[in-house]
């Protein structure tokens, strides 16, 4: 996916059903620990769908974070503990289950990195930069 398609899905202008002025983002970034293992499936459409818990704390809270990465690189190595840096989207998924409508908050994942690995992180530090300006990149882990 291009830099420029990533800016339309999270970048938007004047909306006038939401009521919105200027820039609109759904830009999420988080670190934590991957609570369990990865599951990885395959969708109808040859995509392939990894599915993934995420531990993060704030104030020493403990908050469950569910992401999906659709189609990660295959070298993507990571296991259930790794302390990892996410980049992504938040997005509500409806769908039918028993007979009725549910839903599903969930980030959809961009970028993510092992926090010890560098070169995972300084990508990661690009590609913010890019969609949310040098400020944007302010505060988060540079190893």
């Amino acid at each position: 996916m291009s830099i420029a398609f990533r800016h339309r899905m999270l970048l938007g202008k004047d909306n006038a059903t939401s009521g919105h002025k200027g820039e609109v983002m759904n830009v999420v970034i988080l670190k934590g620990r991957l609570s369990s293992e990865p599951t990885v499936r395959e969708l109808a459409s040859g995509s392939v769908l990894m599915s993934l818990e995420l531990t993060t704390r704030v104030e020493e809270v403990a908050s469950s974070v569910p992401l999906v990465w659709f189609d990660p690189p295959a070298k993507v190595a990571v296991a259930g503990g790794d302390e990892v840096s996410v980049v992504g989207t938040v997005r509500r998924r409806f769908y039918r289950a028993g007979g009725s409508t549910q839903s599903r908050t969930e980030v959809v994942v961009e970028h993510l990195g092992r926090i010890a690995d560098k070169r995972s992180l300084t990508a990661q530090r690009k590609w913010i930069a890019a969609a949310m300006g040098a400020a944007g990149v302010d505060g988060l882990p540079s190893r």
